[in-house]
């Protein structure tokens, strides 16, 4: 007998934007096999028929149920292979990560000593060849979420591009598009780039877009961590949409956001930038419920104005969780030069405005990612918290965001944007990843004091079909998770 889950009397936001309404989910195996209103429930004879073989019963009363979140800005791509329990995304009700992003990728790297940014990762899995070297390795970890990917352009820079301080050159623009082209037949989503990083800022246009038409020709997607999001940020995102369209893929902007005091505010340029490139191309963006970023150490960035808090130093281990700022005045030194000294390293730099922040999350063409970095000692509290934050902050307190919008772009959009057909909406036939929360406590408990915390209220989260985790006895055993290939959408959210 076929294993059966009756998902009873909840509110169901299914994932596409609509209006909620009181009814049941019922799960088979690994897909979802009926959704209807409560009203419809003895009116239907294969549910009645269900109630037979007496199911497993979850009563949903006063909770929400929703499709499982799609996390679209990752750096899960080691941390499935090394902590498959995923606890930080599973308790947050996330079912899929996409990872790859900003053009880091394990894949198709082999080394013990990853450079920046690739050291993002960590030094311990750099050891997949291919692409279907990767995905077959997650295969036969099983983590207990799903994981999709991107090909990573910096990474395909460091295996081939002597020298990373100039464009490449016709035959590495070409072994970069053999890789490509054999990450989409095994299943990549597309090509990420991060031409912000110094390892890749020398890539041209004619090198991003000759990478990036072998992931067009199989239907992938162009993510980017664009050049420039301080005062640049215009034209920056006019390259990266030209990219994009000289390739003839959709674009994703990555973590879109106005960094450094000097830009605060200039979201009011940016999105109407946004909404004119959309009416050319295909584009989106996602985007973290927070104003502090976190990424390498990096002097640059250092300004004199934002805080910005040590997370890992390799040279002076014990600053981590102190500010740049009371370091340099116990050192005697400027910022500056205690940055420098301090790195390698990661920090958390508080380069936005709560304004700017919300004016893009609430832009109809934004998702949620969290854009968390596992490998940190102590990672930014998004990695922990940003989707129960988003229901808390957003919908709940400030109210900017409905039920339905803030499910959405945490779930229906984040599918159809990234080309996982089957999943990120409720309905029959598609797979079986599902939360259940509850709407008056669900609530982010990560700081980035105490980072590594579990959220509340959320309640169990099934990955195909497989209880993964409840509230009240954390991660399960058995794991659902999958690697999840590329797939064919029709039209947008």
């Amino acid at each position: 007998m076929s294993n059966r889950v009756w998902l009873k009397d909840g509110t169901v936001v299914d994932g596409t934007g609509e209006p909620s309404f009181t009814g049941d989910v019922w799960l088979q195996d690994d897909r979802i096999v009926a959704v209807y209103p409560a009203q419809a429930r003895e009116t239907r004879a294969d549910v009645r028929a269900w109630m037979g073989e007496k199911p497993w019963m979850h009563d949903c009363r006063g909770k929400v149920i929703a499709p499982g979140f799609i996390d679209v800005h990752t750096h899960d791509d080691a941390a499935v292979l090394n902590t498959p329990d995923m606890l930080p995304k599973i308790s947050q009700g996330v079912t899929t990560v996409v990872a790859g992003n900003c053009g880091i990728s394990l894949a198709p790297v082999v080394t013990d000593q990853p450079p920046a940014p690739l050291s993002l990762l960590g030094d311990r899995q750099y050891r997949y060849a291919t692409f279907r070297d990767y995905a077959a390795a997650v295969d036969a970890v099983r983590p207990a979420v799903n994981i999709a990917a991107l090909l990573g352009h910096t990474a395909l820079r460091i295996k081939h591009v002597a020298d990373l301080d100039r464009p490449a050159t016709v035959e590495e623009r070409a072994a970069m598009a053999d890789d490509m082209r054999e990450a989409m037949d095994a299943g990549a989503l597309g090509l990420s780039s991060g031409v912000f990083y110094r390892e890749a800022y020398a890539a041209d246009v004619p090198e991003l877009v000759a990478v990036a038409r072998e992931a067009a020709a199989q239907g992938g997607v162009y993510a980017t961590h664009i050049r420039d999001e301080l005062k640049d940020i215009l034209e920056a995102m006019m390259e990266a949409a030209g990219t994009a369209r000289q390739a003839g893929l959709p674009l994703v902007l990555s973590h879109h956001k106005c960094a450094g005091s000097a830009n605060w505010g200039r979201t009011l340029q940016t999105l109407p930038l946004v909404d004119e490139l959309a009416g050319r191309q295909e584009l989106a963006m996602d985007v973290y419920p927070y104003t502090a970023g976190s990424t390498v150490l990096r002097e640059d960035l250092v300004d004199g104005v934002i805080d910005i808090l040590i997370t890992r130093s390799e040279p002076h281990p014990e600053v981590a969780g102190r500010y740049l700022r009371d370091i340099a005045a116990e050192w005697g030194m400027a910022e500056y030069d205690a940055c420098v000294a301090l790195k390698p390293g990661n920090a958390c730099y508080f380069q936005m405005r709560e304004d700017d922040v919300q004016r893009v999350i609430t832009h109809p063409l934004s998702m949620i990612g969290s854009d968390g970095l596992p490998n940190d000692e102590r990672p930014h509290p998004r990695l922990w918290g940003a989707f129960p934050r988003v229901l808390a902050q957003y919908w709940r307190e400030k109210g900017v965001l409905s039920l339905p919008q803030a499910v959405h772009k945490m779930t229906g959009m984040s599918a159809r944007r990234f080309r996982l057909g089957d999943r990120g909406v409720l309905a029959e036939g598609k797979a079986a990843d599902v939360v259940v929360f509850d709407p008056a406590r669900i609530k982010d408990n990560a700081t980035f004091e105490a980072p590594m915390q579990v959220s509340d209220g959320v309640e169990a989260v099934w990955v195909n079909g497989v209880l993964g985790y409840t509230e009240a006895d954390g991660v399960q055993p058995q794991r659902g998770g999958r690697f999840v290939r590329r797939q064919t959408v029709q039209g947008l959210a």
